[in-house]
């Protein structure tokens, strides 16, 4: 299982922009410096802002900003915003995707595996990523 670039980019995305806090709107130009292309940036702050995450402000000064403290974002909110939820197959999420949902010897394997990988995500925010990220600490709260 990878992390698609989706995923990794908005994060990138969200890392600069919670670096960049309190420093007013930041043009697509600069979050792009982050190494995400420009092109596909724009389609990423769309998910991003749609999901609550992120604010735009138009205008010759406008650009992305952060829509909330750092602290309360956590790495499972960006996740969902550009991968949907993260389900390790697709009979965790939907009993009908298998005749066996409810007899298979396995199941409840994937389902604890990605409660696990979920309960971790959840437990890291930006906030915890700007203050390792310098400290050189672990990023779980």
């Amino acid at each position: 299982m990878k992390l698609s670039t989706r995923g990794k980019y908005g994060l990138y995305a969200m890392f600069y922009l919670a670096q960049h806090q309190g420093e007013g709107p930041q043009s697509l130009q600069s979050i792009a410096s982050t190494g995400v292309p420009k092109q596909y940036l724009e389609q990423l702050l769309g998910n991003l802002r749609r999901a609550g995450l992120v604010t735009t402000v138009r205008g010759a000064q406008g650009g992305y900003q952060i829509a909330k403290d750092p602290e309360d974002i956590t790495l499972l909110a960006i996740m969902d915003a550009m991968e949907g939820p993260i389900e390790l197959t697709e009979c965790v999420s939907e009993d009908s995707f298998c005749d066996r949902s409810c007899t298979c010897p396995v199941r409840h394997v994937w389902q604890r595996l990605t409660d696990s990988i979920n309960s971790e995500l959840a437990k890291i925010t930006l906030g915890g990523m700007l203050t390792n990220h310098c400290e050189g600490e672990a990023l779980v709260q």
